[in-house]
């Protein structure tokens, strides 16, 4: 009847992750942080269970001598934050 939520979207964070790459597929880790307005510390620790699930991909490079992290979703973070949706609309229209 109730469908499953994936353990690793419910978490409040990841979550904020994955829909905001969603929408623009790609982001700096700065701008990752911003938004959500994490820590950085546990932002991180959450985009590495997001990049270990398959979800995103991590790049890390430098920029003017500074490094930048960039964050971009997988097809799978796609597919996966789908399901996520569907399942919870399916909560709501019992």
């Amino acid at each position: 009847m109730f469908k499953d939520l994936d353990p690793i979207l419910h978490s409040q964070l990841r979550l904020a992750v994955i829909s905001l790459l969603i929408s623009v597929k790609e982001a700096e880790f700065t701008f990752i942080k911003e938004k959500t307005n994490s820590s950085a510390g546990n932002l991180s620790v959450q985009i590495n269970k997001l990049k270990e699930a398959g979800y995103i991909d991590v790049t890390k490079q430098f920029r003017d001598n500074y490094p930048l992290t960039m964050c971009r979703i997988t097809p799978e973070g796609i597919t996966a934050f789908e399901k996520y949706v569907n399942a919870l609309q399916s909560y709501m229209k019992l």
